[in-house]
């Protein structure tokens, strides 16, 4: 058809064809192309998209480029004005319509989940299901979900699932929990990539200045080692979940649940958060310190003791305000 059309308009004719703009239904059309289209229905796809072109030219011009087999599967944005040689470069390429999310450091999965939600033109595959169910289709039954996906940035097309993103989240996480493991520091008293995943939350939660993850981390550390209660608030946080209203009492330090590092010794049985690259590389690679105690000056950095009595004077220094 379209050395027909060559023939009929002669070489400039179909040289001008080839870099004018077409007219769209819209300022800007989608057009999804699924795998294994073929190119003839490829251009069949781009007129039912809304752009005004011979489907029948267009894919000529398809056949006569020799990069009709060349053509993507994807979610694209075809602009009003787009040449058919344009066209054809987008395909080729593989230039899709990308939205992204943001995953933050230190989110709960109910953030995450919260988040994915919101996300533009993102397909909700997994609303209204539990957490396990959704673990099943990720391939990690009985797993559970907090702490499990990569704090970052993901870049999907148009239409894609949360299924999707959380499954390259949890394949982020897997890769970066492996590699801090791999470094870990031949004293840690962590003996499992778990146990890293999980202390490694609570240092994301806690720490207020980036610099001090490091030494949060030997204060835990140097706890878990002699037995010691890590008695942190986030875990206490965690563990009372919705009744949690943003006031955490001293009645609230003494409920028990398996997340109440002030009621029971070791790391709790899950992370309590997504933590990012720095706090797993500083939870097995913690600061050489003998600090026990830490507590915050106020201006997001933490004073650290080895001693009670020190950390007693930083409390009055800090939080009393007493010299």
């Amino acid at each position: 058809m379209f050395l027909v059309i060559v023939a009929a308009l002669g070489g400039g004719g179909a040289l001008w064809w080839l870099n004018q703009g077409l007219a769209t239904s819209t300022d800007t059309v989608d057009l999804a192309i699924e795998p294994g289209t073929l190119p003839r229905d490829v251009a069949q796809a781009v007129v039912n998209a809304g752009v005004q072109v011979n489907p029948l030219l267009l894919y000529g011009w398809f056949r006569f480029s020799g990069e009709a087999r060349q053509i993507k599967a994807g979610s694209y944005e075809i602009e009003r004005g787009v040449t058919p040689r344009r066209l054809l470069r987008k395909l080729v390429r593989g230039d899709e319509a990308l939205r992204a999310v943001t995953l933050l450091e230190g989110w709960t999965f109910a953030q995450v989940r919260a988040a994915l939600l919101k996300a533009e033109h993102l397909t909700s595959s997994t609303r209204g299901l539990e957490p396990d169910f959704i673990m099943k289709s990720l391939g990690r039954p009985g797993l559970h979900p907090e702490g499990r996906f990569f704090p970052d940035t993901y870049t999907y097309a148009k239409g894609s699932s949360d299924l999707g993103v959380l499954k390259r989240a949890l394949r982020a996480m897997d890769k970066r929990l492996d590699a801090a493991w791999a470094q870990r520091a031949p004293d840690t008293p962590l003996t499992t990539p778990e146990q890293a995943l999980i202390l490694a939350s609570i240092i994301e939660k806690e720490t207020g200045r980036p610099s001090d993850r490091p030494m949060i981390a030997a204060v835990f550390s140097n706890r878990l080692r002699i037995g010691m209660m890590l008695q942190t608030d986030p875990t206490v946080i965690y563990g009372l979940g919705n009744r949690f209203d943003g006031n955490l009492r001293r009645s609230d330090l003494q409920t028990d649940t398996p997340w109440n590092t002030y009621t029971r010794t070791g790391l709790p049985p899950t992370p309590i958060a997504m933590p990012g690259k720095s706090a797993l590389l500083a939870a097995v690679q913690p600061a050489p310190s003998k600090a026990l105690y830490f507590v915050a000056r106020g201006d997001g950095s933490s004073e650290f003791s080895a001693d009670l009595e020190a950390h007693n004077r930083a409390v009055n220094k800090y939080q009393r305000g007493q010299q």
